[in-house]
């Protein structure tokens, strides 16, 4: 019997540049929201802040979307999906997830996670302690559209401080720049004024009471009108010649 040999194999080396990273087009890999409140709040979320900010090209937000984070650059490896996000000083554009390695590095600058039995452990635990020590989200906050649970942390030197509710229980954003509260058992945003700031529903309706309030005063005015012209007749005066 032959004594077994050691075989080497020379491997050709291979420069960075010819190294081959992943795209950055990735696609999210979410699963569906739990409930038909969950995929409402997030909307809600969606919609107000790109219409309250629809002069701005700086900002991106989003929501039930993958992060990819890997410093290895890998889709298989570090992702997460918050519920809601805000990236302030980047490209307003649509895109398929959000890739770290391809936004300058940029994390999110606010998380929303909205509360469900089967993630309220993790909304708590582990994501608050990932979106504190890797993301460094200044601005975390949870909301539950069921019991309405709602509170928020802001990052100071490194660690989560809770915010402080205001007496009619909102929370300020700094990322922002606006309250946080729940109105009619919906998470909303609210001015510096704590003034609600309108969905495009509810500016509509807005539009439409001011119309009919218009329309309302125009015919008012037309009956006064009227009422002058048959007192000046009654006197004798054509109004035609007034």
């Amino acid at each position: 019997m032959s004594e077994v040999g050691t075989v080497y194999i020379n491997f050709p080396e291979i420069s960075d540049a010819e190294v081959t990273f992943p795209p950055g087009d990735l696609w999210s890999d979410e699963p569906p929201l739990e409930s038909d409140l969950h995929r409402d709040q997030i909307e809600l979320l969606i919609s107000i802040l790109k219409l309250w900010w629809r002069e701005r090209q700086d900002f991106y937000a989003s929501g039930n979307l993958t992060v990819y984070y890997s410093p290895n650059q890998k889709k298989s490896e570090y992702f997460r999906g918050p519920d809601f996000f805000v990236v302030l000083g980047t490209e307003k554009k649509d895109r398929k997830s959000w890739v770290v390695w391809q936004e300058d590095g940029k994390y999110p600058n606010l998380i929303i996670e909205i509360l469900s039995n089967s993630t309220a452990a993790v909304d708590k635990g582990f994501k608050k302690q990932l979106y504190q020590d890797t993301f460094r989200t200044p601005d975390y906050f949870w909301f539950d559209p069921v019991t309405l649970e709602f509170q928020g942390f802001h990052l100071v030197d490194g660690q989560y401080q809770e915010i402080q509710l205001t007496p009619d229980g909102k929370l300020w954003s700094q990322q922002l720049g606006l309250y946080l509260g729940v109105h009619e058992g919906k998470l909303r945003y609210f001015t510096p004024e704590q003034q609600l700031i309108p969905s495009a529903e509810e500016l509509a309706e807005q539009e439409k009471l001011r119309a009919q309030q218009a329309e309302e005063r125009l015919h008012q005015t037309e009956q006064e009108l009227a009422r002058l012209r048959e007192i000046l007749r009654a006197q004798g005066i054509d109004p035609q010649n007034i």
